[in-house]
């Protein structure tokens, strides 16, 4: 069986399988039709890089090394002047799958470190177009240079330089590139009859937010609804590309997206969460339950629906599973084999635990949600007009320092109470009763927990990427700093 895994930043009440109600989403709507639903979903953490590395790896961010001990609780990730990455002692997906004979493409967005070490291609991935960054920019290429795009073990030009992005229209046609190389790698495969991974790692709802030319003004949402309509198209083609070639009973696909949307370019770039509490960045619910859909047209059931709390880092022991490989031995494994939840539709009792860098923030349990940390972002931040909770206040939970729970942990029934307004009261039985509970597998999961060693404390102009391997072909090397490492600062 061969397997795909869409990964986009999007949030839970982007899609209208969701409940979006500008009904712009008919082909992933339609995906859920044809497979299963996850209404209870989460990422590993609030921010795309620490998230990526935990799906690749099955392991929580502070196991694998995504986190930082700079400030407590703040969340970090892979800017250009990190100096760390995926740690060679991690074993990711395409690296175990290689052993079924898997041939393995990651497209778009890397972000586990841009320094030779960390190159995909030196993690399992045979295969690479993409790149190691985000968008940002444009840069001068003095103080920072633009972002290079891979082609495999080379870059192929900068954004802004040879990959355009018009930050005045929003246009580029970047989705459309990443959609071809996508139908191309499927086909390959298929005529090869070689089994594969392919990981669609697509940016385009990421601030600043872009589509191509006939997607532009399209939608009811502006420029991020047409960035969502053109990604929702591009998965239609690839789904539609799997039954042409007769594979898509071979092929389990999966979904989701990396941390809930981004609500401080909201409303014009941002996306929705659906009825949760703020968004990226937090550990409330809207920064890390996400919208997740599985599709394997013969093998899943059409139309269903699951409950099961479920996380990205499912998808790494699942993937194993369809393929027939067993998790690693030798280490925790966060992840756990959905595939009892979606062909037999059992429930597996676990719990969801929400990090945000180093501290446990919260739990969840069947419904109930204990919070032993609070905070959204700094006064000192805030009052910048960042915002990662816009419109939405809750007193005493919402709140701009850091508030520690831990001896009274803040309840909240995700039944009754989605958007974490309620606290349930501290002298109630079912309080007691519940913090009983969810208590105790803190206090478990902390006895055995070893993190790993951090990756992202440390920063250094000279680890920028100047002068990515490929630069000469093109005339694209940039003059390298002097090293001066620091300690990055991560203000959230």
């Amino acid at each position: 069986t061969s397997s795909g895994v869409f990964l986009l930043q999007m949030g839970w009440g982007d899609l209208g399988a969701f409940g979006e109600p500008s009904k712009e989403t008919p082909n992933l709507d339609q995906m859920a039709a044809e497979g299963m639903l996850f209404l209870d979903f989460y990422t590993a953490n609030p921010l795309c890089s620490p998230s990526r590395a935990a799906l690749l790896t099955g392991r929580l961010p502070v196991r694998n090394g995504f986190y930082t001990t700079n400030g407590h609780a703040r969340n970090a990730y892979t800017p250009q002047d990190i100096v760390g990455g995926i740690p060679d002692s991690e074993l990711l997906l395409p690296e175990l799958l290689k052993k079924a004979g898997y041939i393995n493409k990651i497209i778009g967005k890397w972000h586990l470190g841009h320094r030779p070490q960390f190159h995909p291609l030196r993690h399992g991935f045979d295969e690479w177009f993409g790149s190691p960054n985000c968008h940002f920019g444009p840069y001068d290429n003095r103080e920072r240079p633009n972002i290079p795009v891979y082609r495999d073990w080379e870059m192929v030009g900068r954004y802004y330089e040879d990959f355009k992005i018009d930050l005045k229209t929003g246009e580029a046609n970047l989705t459309q590139l990443y959609l071809q190389e996508a139908l191309d790698f499927i086909s390959k495969q298929q005529a090869s009859q070689q089994p594969f991974f392919l990981y669609w790692a697509i940016d385009a709802t990421h601030a600043p937010v872009y589509a191509s030319k006939q997607f532009l003004g399209t939608s009811q949402r502006g420029l991020y609804g047409d960035a969502v309509r053109e990604i929702d198209d591009s998965v239609g083609r690839i789904l539609h590309h799997l039954q042409q070639l007769g594979i898509s009973e071979n092929t389990f696909v999966f979904f989701t997206s990396d941390n809930g949307a981004a609500l401080i370019s909201a409303p014009r770039q941002g996306g929705s969460n659906g009825p949760f509490l703020c968004g990226k960045q937090t550990t409330f619910e809207g920064g890390m339950r996400e919208p997740a859909i599985a599709w394997w047209p013969g093998h899943i059931p059409a139309g269903g629906v699951s409950h099961q709390l479920g996380s990205v880092m499912d998808l790494f022991s699942t993937s194993l599973s369809l393929a027939g490989l067993q998790p690693p031995p030798d280490r925790q494994i966060d992840g756990i084999d959905l595939l009892p939840v979606i062909l037999q539709g059992k429930l597996i009792d676990r719990p969801i635990f929400y990090y945000r860098g180093n501290e446990l923030m919260a739990v969840r349990a069947g419904l109930y949600k204990a919070h032993y940390w609070t905070w959204s972002n700094s006064w000192e931040e805030h009052s910048k007009g960042i915002d990662f909770c816009p419109g939405q206040s809750v007193s005493g939970v919402t709140t701009h320092t850091q508030e520690e729970h831990t001896y009274l942990p803040l309840l909240f029934h995700l039944g009754r109470d989605p958007g974490e307004k309620f606290p349930l009261s501290f002298a109630s039985e079912e309080y007691q009763r519940a913090v009983e509970r969810l208590s105790g597998l803190v206090q478990q999961h902390k006895a055995t927990l070893v993190p790993g060693q951090p990756q992202l404390n440390v920063c250094d102009q000279a680890v920028m990427n100047w002068s990515p391997p490929g630069c000469e072909k093109l005339g694209k090397c940039l003059k390298v700093p002097e090293s001066d490492p620091k300690k990055c600062s991560w203000p959230h």
